[in-house]
């Protein structure tokens, strides 16, 4: 199973994007190379934070165990 951010588009409509932020992974305690080895996508080109895709990431650990 793989897990995908989150993308706000206008009109608050979604979109499934790229990879999650550095900054939102050090917000849910995952480091880079842990993200990769779980098939999280990582976006490096983004600088943002997202609460929503934070909260995607924290779940997602939780199911694996």
């Amino acid at each position: 199973m793989k897990v995908h951010s989150i993308v706000q588009k206008k009109g608050n409509r979604t979109r499934g994007g790229r990879g999650f932020s550095r900054g939102e992974l050090r917000e849910a305690r995952i480091d880079v190379k842990r993200a990769l080895k779980l098939g999280i996508s990582i976006d490096s080109r983004r600088k943002t934070k997202h609460e929503e895709n934070v909260k995607r990431l924290k779940k997602y650990l939780r199911s694996l165990g």
